[in-house]
C-alpha cells in the first residue's frame, strides 16, 4: 500500500468560460469539482497506475463533506483506454483511493480555477486553509502511526494549514523513517528546508523552490546541495524540460521528445506518483525518471486538468530520453 498525506485537502472547483475579461459579469459554460491537493492528486494517478492507496490529512465543514463524497467515486483518470493501459504498465486494476482523512472542526478550503477557453490560459484563486487545533493534530499523528504500519512508501505533499507547525513534516519524515518506510517529501519554503534536514529519502521541488532552498538557479549544482542538506535523493522538475535527479547512484536527466503544449496543472503531481510506483516496484532510476517524465506530460496533454492522457503516456514511455551526466 502507498500511503499519501495531504494535510492541506481542497475542493477544486474549475469554471470554463468562453472569455475571461477583468471587470466584468460572466456566464460559466461547464463546472467541475474534484478532491483536491497535491497528495490527493499523487493517490489519483497512483490508483490509474493500478497501486492500493490510502490517503490521509485532513477534511472538515460542508465542503470537507463533499470533498470525501467525490473521493470514492472519483473518475478513472485512464479514461476509455483504460483496459489497455493497465496491461502495459500497471501491476493492477483500478481501484479508487481508500479515505482515511482525519475529521477537523474548520472548513477544507476551495480552489477556484476559471479557464477562458479563448486563450486556453487559467487564473487559479486559492483559499487559505482551515485551522488545526493540537488536538487534530495529535488524532492525524496517531492516525498516521496506524498507517505507516502497514504502508510500503509514503508520499508527503503540499502545504500546511494554519495551526500547524512549520516542522511538521520533519516530524513525519523522522516517523516514516522510524518505521521503515520510505518517503518522499514535496513541499516548498521552510516546511521544505526543515522536512529535507530530517533526511528524506528522495524530494521533488521544482527549479524555483529548489532556487530559494540552495541559493543557487544551476539545477544540478543546487540538487548536489540540497543532497548535502539531508536529501538521499533531489529530482528536480524543469518544467517542459523534464526532470534533473542527483542520487546516490548517479546523475541522470530525462525529458520529453518535445516541449509539450496544454495545461501543467498537476503535472508535478504526476510526476510524483511516477517516482513513488516505480519507486515501490524496485525499478532501476532511469526507468523511474522515463515514467515519471511520461505522466508529467501526458498530464499536459489531457484535455481534463490533472488528469493524465492514457494513450499519450503510453506512447511516451518509448520516447523519454534519459541521459546519465558526468560525475563531478
Amino acid at each position: 500500500m502507498i500511503l499519501t498525506v495531504t494535510l492541506n485537502t481542497a475542493l477544486d472547483i474549475t469554471y470554463r468560460t468562453p472569455r475571461l475579461v477583468p471587470h466584468a459579469t460572466h456566464r460559466v459554460s461547464e463546472v467541475i469539482e474534484r478532491p483536491g491537493g497535491k497528495g490527493l492528486n499523487v493517490a489519483r494517478v497512483l490508483a490509474a497506475l493500478g497501486h492500493e492507496t490510502v490517503v490521509t490529512g485532513f477534511a472538515g465543514g460542508r465542503t470537507g463533506d463533499v470533498l470525501r463524497e467525490l473521493l470514492p467515486t472519483a473518475p478513472d483518470p485512464r479514461g476509455p483506454a483504460s483496459a489497455a493501459f493497465v496491461s502495459v504498465d500497471a501491476p493492477g486494476s483500478f481501484s479508487p483511493p481508500v479515505d482515511a482523512l482525519v475529521p477537523i472542526a474548520g472548513a477544507t478550503r476551495r480552489t477556484i480555477a476559471v479557464v477562458d477557453e479563448t486563450t486556453g490560459d487559467t487564473t487559479q484563486l486559492n483559499e487559505p486553509g482551515p485551522v488545526v487545533s493540537p488536538a487534530e493534530w495529535a488524532a492525524f499523528l496517531a492516525r498516521y502511526e496506524e498507517l505507516l504500519a502497514v504502508a510500503d512508501a509514503v508520499a508527503l505533499c503540499g502545504s500546511l494549514p494554519p495551526g500547524i507547525h512549520v516542522g511538521a513534516y520533519a516530524d513525519l519524515v523522522r516517523a516514516a523513517r522510524g518505521a521503515g518506510v520510505p518517503v518522499l517529501l514535496d513541499t516548498s519554503g521552510e516546511p521544505l528546508r526543515r522536512g529535507i534536514a530530517a533526511r528524506p529519502d528522495l524530494v521533488k521541488p521544482n527549479a524555483d523552490e529548489l532556487a530559494r532552498l540552495t541559493g543557487s538557479r544551476e539545477p544540478l549544482r543546487a540538487s548536489r546541495d540540497a543532497r548535502r542538506r539531508g536529501a538521499h535523493a533531489v529530482v528536480a522538475s524543469l518544467g517542459p524540460d523534464g526532470v534533473l535527479a542527483a542520487t546516490a547512484d548517479g546523475v541522470w536527466r530525462a525529458s520529453p521528445p518535445a516541449p509539450a503544449k496544454g495545461n501543467p496543472t498537476g503535472a508535478g503531481d504526476s510526476a510524483v506518483a511516477g517516482l513513488l510506483s516505480a519507486l515501490v516496484e524496485r525499478l532501476p532510476w532511469p526507468a523511474r525518471l522515463t515514467r515519471a517524465v511520461a505522466l508529467s506530460t501526458a498530464t499536459v496533454l489531457s484535455p481534463v486538468a490533472g488528469e493524465f492522457d492514457a494513450v499519450a503516456y503510453d506512447e511516451l514511455l518509448s520516447r523519454v530520453r534519459v541521459t546519465e551526466q558526468p560525475a563531478q
